[in-house]
């Protein structure tokens, strides 16, 4: 039985030309934050995990409100 090969990402990668190339840490994030801009609000979603501290939890919802402006905020703590 074959073990499964992981690969573990040692620096950003971002897509140029159809192919991912290694990318500094400010120009990935750049991108990310231009492409998130592009996002309208009713298409944004957040959806944070019960197993991530309340701290957590708690930025992600001001992060879907306040910076994406969505209210499409969820998790599975109410369950």
């Amino acid at each position: 039985m074959r073990k499964p090969r992981h690969v573990r990402l040692t620096e950003p990668l971002v897509r140029e030309n159809g192919e991912l190339r290694p990318a500094s840490w400010d120009e990935a994030l750049a991108r990310a934050a231009v492409g998130l801009r592009g996002v309208p609000p009713e298409a944004f979603g957040m959806f944070s995990c019960s197993k991530a501290t309340n701290e957590m939890n708690y930025m992600a919802e001001k992060f879907s409100r306040v910076v994406m402006g969505s209210n499409n905020v969820d998790s599975c703590n109410r369950t």
